[in-house]
């Protein structure tokens, strides 16, 4: 029988959630509900006003991050391979 639970215990929180969604319940529907209004509220309210607003600073087309390691480390390409020997 112990045997038999060990089995069953891992399924019984998939089979809750399948007999609730067989019921016409959706669990978690309220939470995401109202973390969309939350979402669009603070959407809708502007932080500062456009005229108050700091210049945006021109972008760098410098390399940064991983493509910055990427150049450090490429050198040449390797030589060709002369496949007619």
């Amino acid at each position: 029988m112990t045997q038999l639970g060990a089995f069953l215990l891992p399924a019984v929180p998939l089979l809750a959630l399948l007999a609730a969604l067989l019921l016409g319940r959706y669990p978690g529907c309220e939470a995401i509900v109202r973390l969309s209004e939350r979402i669009a509220a603070t959407a809708r309210r502007p932080s500062r006003p456009a005229s108050a607003a700091a210049p945006a600073r021109p972008r760098s087309h410098a390399p940064a991050g991983g493509l910055l390691l990427a150049v450090s480390l490429s050198g040449r390409a390797p030589p060709r391979w002369d496949l007619s020997r």
